[in-house]
């Protein structure tokens, strides 16, 4: 029997592909689970505008993490950390705060992003921090300038 399966079940198949199973398991488990459903004409026609609007989708999101690479490349977000005379500094610059400023500058909106630090900034200066985009594999470098407070 032909089904859609409608879940992802490891071994078998993943979401929105048709697989040929047995009759028993399609019954008795896959459409019993809601795990999927008959790969009837009707159910091809579709998943197959489904994939056309997701295609659709996909091909929007890339323009649009594209632009927010170049704006973001451009771009250079400003911390003010404590310091003693002597120059040592009073906390550090998280993946947090990092994501935070980038909000609230309206950099990024309700895209998924993801500061990549190997450890938190605890120094003066500049330093460049990569932003990962998990939906569209899409890194982009940004500029982050550390400075004492006044």
């Amino acid at each position: 029997m032909k089904v859609i399966f409608l879940k992802d079940i490891p071994g078998k198949g993943r979401r929105y592909d048709v697989k040929e199973v047995s009759d028993g398991y399609a019954r008795n488990f896959l459409f019993a689970n809601g795990a999927a459903k008959p790969a009837t004409s009707a159910a091809l026609k579709e998943l197959e505008q489904l994939r056309v609007a997701r295609e659709k989708e996909n091909q929007e999101l890339a323009k649009h993490i594209n632009e927010m690479r170049r704006v973001l490349a451009e771009r250079t977000l400003e911390f003010m950390l404590k310091s003693d005379e002597a120059g040592s500094v009073f906390g550090s610059v998280k993946k947090d705060d990092i994501l935070s400023a980038l909000r609230d500058q309206k950099l990024v909106g309700k895209e998924r992003v993801e500061v990549v630090l190997e450890h938190s900034l605890k120094s003066f200066g500049e330093h460049t921090v990569k932003l990962r985009f998990p939906r569209g594999g899409e890194t982009v470098e940004m500029k982050v300038v550390v400075r004492p407070e006044q």
